[in-house]
């Protein structure tokens, strides 16, 4: 018979966990390159305690890429991408996107190539759902493929992220710029 582990416990673990990712998402955005042992001291965690949720560098860093999927879903949750007009559901994901910005920026070489080959993430299933919506509602401009789409969000996003980041603008007016720039691309003339 398995034992379960009593609900306080578990709970532990998930915050303690979350704790980890959280501080590795703030420590790797900063130096890449950085010890574990760091990423232990930011989580306020011993590195036996690290090395008990994540063996190695690569085992974390694999978590890290499926909880960047995760907070992208649940940002597009949370976005209401089925509701209201397009343009209005596709300037509330980006409002949710932008926040995740250093996770997604941390994991983003290749982190959705990592995703499980044929399988569509949540966001996707709602991103495709809401380009259709807006072609059919003559909101989007039909003349681009919802890859083109996908991209420029994306990359749009990225150039958000850096400009905070490394020009010193601020948040508001990154995001700002981010939604006049990429409506204004996809939007139906």
């Amino acid at each position: 018979m398995l034992k379960q582990m009593p609900p306080e416990e578990s709970r532990t673990r998930s915050r303690t966990r979350r704790a980890i990712l959280d501080a590795a998402v703030t420590v790797f955005s900063e130096d890449r390159s950085a010890p574990l042992s760091q990423v232990a001291d930011a989580a306020q965690v011993a590195r036996s305690t690290l090395q008990r949720y994540f063996a190695d560098r690569a085992a974390l860093l694999a978590a890290l890429s499926a909880y960047a999927s995760e907070q992208i879903d649940e940002a597009t949750r949370q976005a209401r991408t089925d509701e209201g007009p397009p343009l209005d559901a596709l300037r509330r994901l980006i409002h949710e996107l932008f926040d995740l910005g250093d996770i997604v920026m941390l994991v983003s070489p290749g982190w959705e190539d990592e995703q499980d080959g044929d399988t569509e993430s949540a966001t996707d299933v709602a991103l495709h759902a809401l380009l259709a919506r807006g072609r059919a509602e003559k909101a989007l401009d039909d003349r681009l493929t919802d890859t083109w789409i996908v991209q420029v969000l994306w990359v749009t996003l990225y150039t958000a992220w850096t400009y905070v980041r490394d020009h010193g603008a601020t948040k508001h007016d990154s995001l700002a710029a981010c939604l006049t720039t990429l409506t204004k691309a996809v939007r139906a003339e």
